[in-house]
């Protein structure tokens, strides 16, 4: 049954997703097999595997969950679905304030018995929802600041503000640059957009130096810091891909991940891919599905008649190829240590789940050729 459904859907996008998941698999089990062993007392070199193979799985039945449900659907729940992820932010720094740890205390997972995730991930799906179904409804209004893109702007504000006091402020930025995004291929104008940015620039920036490892950051990566630990993990990035050269050391046999490069599975398994596949058959090939995702994303918000679901696609492939970019980015020292992962590549639960869940209604609208007025 599930054949003959996924054969209404985009097949390219199934391939070029089914590319990446089958590397990203691959390459996890690589660089992390070392960090499993010394974990396990060397009972074991699958533990990271294991995991990830779960979410993947979980994460593969939420995508075929959303292939299932009319994607227009979520029109009706996207105003209930931000509140829930307020309350879930509010309610997860409220945990750690409970449970006795300061203010500063990274307060980003919120678990449930055995069950832990990261509610920011939860806040970028439904924030990728609302803003395109705010401005689907709002179309006519968006062009208004105050009756049509400040209600929207509140609801972007409220978001990244309680993600920024988990700390995460780059996965504020992110959700940030997303809806001002959605907002503006939605109808805003590109002077609101702006005097927006501008006014987030002003407040943010203070923010963003106020805490001293974000300023250590920031420092360390115009190399005037005087603390070398910070600069660290980005040192040792680039001398994996520098022993990686054009064709890699060889699948397995990164020097890095052997401790020299902390927790290589996760936001820096970009670097040992690098490494053990080499520019040529590593590197270039990752970003080259992440980009051919992206067009095809692009292709079925083309095709697509219904004003939300154009949106929404927009939305779902600018955040996959954004993360993907700037993960890169970060790895290759073009931007500062953000802490942000690589898409369907490194090692995390609720960032597979949301993202597999993202990619199935994107398939969703691919085979919709609706009318706007079709209910």
């Amino acid at each position: 049954m599930i054949d003959l459904i996924i054969k209404q859907y985009d097949r390219k996008l199934l391939m070029y997703l089914s590319l990446l998941a089958i590397i990203g698999t691959i390459m996890l089990y690589s660089a992390s097999w070392y960090e499993s062993f010394l974990s396990t007392n060397g009972n074991s070199e699958m533990l990271f595997l294991k995991n990830h193979l779960k979410r993947l799985l979980i994460g593969i039945a939420f995508l075929v969950g959303f292939l299932l449900i009319d994607y227009r659907a979520l029109k009706q729940i996207a105003p209930y679905l931000i509140i829930f992820s307020l309350l879930l932010l509010v309610l997860t720094k409220a945990t750690y304030l409970i449970n006795g740890y300061s203010w500063y205390k990274p307060a980003r997972w919120l678990s449930i018995g055995s069950f832990g995730f990261q509610t920011s991930d939860i806040a970028r799906f439904s924030i990728l929802i609302f803003m395109a179904y705010y401005v689907d409804k709002q179309r006519d209004l968006i062009k208004n600041f105050q009756n049509g893109l400040f209600p929207a702007l509140i609801i972007l504000f409220l978001m990244m503000s309680l993600i920024i006091i988990q700390p995460d402020y780059s996965t504020a930025i992110m959700i940030g640059f997303l809806g001002m995004l959605i907002l503006f291929i939605g109808g805003a104008k590109i002077s609101q957009i702006l005097l927006t940015c501008s006014t987030a620039l002003l407040i943010g920036i203070p923010v963003l130096l106020s805490r001293e490892y974000r300023r250590e950051r920031v420092l360390s990566f115009f190399g005037i810091g005087d603390n070398p630990d910070v600069g660290y993990q980005a040192h040792q990035s680039l001398i994996s891909l520098g022993n990686g050269g054009l064709f890699g050391t060889g699948l397995g046999n990164s020097i890095e991940k052997n401790h020299f490069l902390p927790t290589p599975h996760t936001d820096f398994i970009f670097a040992i891919i690098g490494e053990e596949l080499g520019f040529l058959f590593g590197t270039v090939p990752v970003l080259t599905l992440f980009l051919l995702i992206f067009f095809q994303g692009m292709k079925i918000a083309k095709n697509c008649n219904d004003p939300f679901g154009i949106f929404l696609s927009v939305g779902i492939v600018s955040n996959l190829i954004l993360y993907a970019f700037v993960n890169a980015a970060v790895v290759t020292g073009l931007l500062p240590v953000t802490g942000l992962p690589m898409p369907m590549v490194s090692y995390g639960g609720s960032g597979m789940i949301i993202n597999m869940s993202l990619i199935g209604i994107l398939l969703n609208i691919s085979q919709a050729r609706r009318p706007v007025g079709d209910n």
